[in-house]
């Protein structure tokens, strides 16, 4: 009888310890991870990428506010610039999740006709085979949404991996984009909030906890467009733009859209990525730029073209999350 009194609680405790490991998996799989602490942050951005010295081989991996134009833009700007050997592919969507982009068994919304062109493969294939020396990746929006049902920060992060698993010298980027023109919360005010509270915060910092010595790094497309639209505001109107509308797109029936950007807008987003990856200022650069399909896209007056591309580089050397060396 003593040994089995004995024998009782030994059980219990290795049953009690075999449910708190259990219970501590759990957590480790679905609590949220710490993120990295502002001094880990600020270590990680402390250094400025090398400036390339030739084209890169660039991927874009997104949706609609990535689109065929904006890349081609890209494109003329770098050989206008003197990247020569510049070139890009891409896979996208409609309102695409990298979530969406990632698993096989999800549906791409506008699959066929967003990758309907020379430009389009496949991204898994693309980013596995180390062909490229940037990978720009897109999380759709509204944010807030990709954030709470896409998991963004564990997505962002397996993309990336898939990049540097491919080459461990590629350079990835998160696309900072925006939201609707008319959100009650308001454009501008969002725009400020966003980048650190959901950008960085949910995005860009889950990876970073993961590979602090090899940081993503930003493209700070919506902090353009907050800046260049203030000092538009502060001038009253600036050659064809006269406020925030004048970058996004109309519809057929001459309605506003609220998300996707016109050439103007495609515009400035194009200079910020050249910014970025080029290390480059691109002011002087041309206004006059041609449309994926070779038309000639709107271009924005000469005073317009010039504030774009200062805005862009104030804002590009402004921020060490680019890689650009800081002014």
């Amino acid at each position: 009888m003593a040994h089995g009194v004995c024998l009782m609680p030994l059980r219990f405790v290795i049953i009690g310890l075999g449910i708190l490991c259990l219970a501590v998996a759990i957590a480790w799989i679905f609590l949220p991870k710490r993120g990295p602490s502002p001094e880990a942050v600020a270590r990680a951005y402390e250094a400025p990428l090398p400036a390339p010295d030739q084209g890169l081989q660039v991927y874009h991996l997104g949706h609609s506010l990535v689109g065929r134009d904006m890349p081609v833009m890209l494109s003329q700007l770098a050989q206008a610039g003197g990247q020569d050997g510049h070139s890009h592919e891409s896979q996208l969507g409609w309102g695409t999740s990298l979530r969406e982009h990632y698993e096989p068994d999800l549906p791409i919304n506008g699959f066929e006709a967003e990758n309907d062109h020379p430009r389009y493969r496949d991204a898994a294939e693309a980013l596995g085979s180390g062909d490229y020396d940037a990978v720009i990746l897109t999380e759709m929006v509204e944010l807030r949404d990709a954030i709470r049902y896409h998991k963004s920060g564990r997505y962002l992060h397996l993309w990336a991996e898939r990049a540097r698993e491919g080459n461990p010298d590629v350079r990835v980027y998160l696309y900072e984009t925006w939201h609707h023109l008319d959100d009650p919360e308001g454009w501008l005010l969002r725009l400020d909030r966003d980048l650190e509270r959901y950008w960085m915060a949910e995005l860009l910092h889950k990876d970073l906890a993961e590979n602090p010595e090899r940081p993503i790094h930003v493209i700070p497309a919506g902090q353009v467009m907050a800046a260049f639209v203030r000092r538009v505001e502060e001038k009253g109107a600036v050659g064809n733009v006269a406020a925030a509308a004048d970058l996004f797109a109309r519809r057929e029936d001459g309605s506003l859209d609220t998300i996707h950007v016109n050439d103007l807008g495609a515009y400035l987003v194009a200079l910020t990525h050249y910014a970025v990856l080029y290390h480059s200022s691109p002011v002087g650069l041309p206004h006059r730029l041609s449309r994926a399909d070779g038309s000639p896209a709107a271009a924005p007056e000469p005073d317009t073209a010039r504030l774009m591309q200062e805005v862009v580089w104030d804002i590009v050397s402004g921020m060490p999350q680019t890689g650009v060396a800081t002014r």
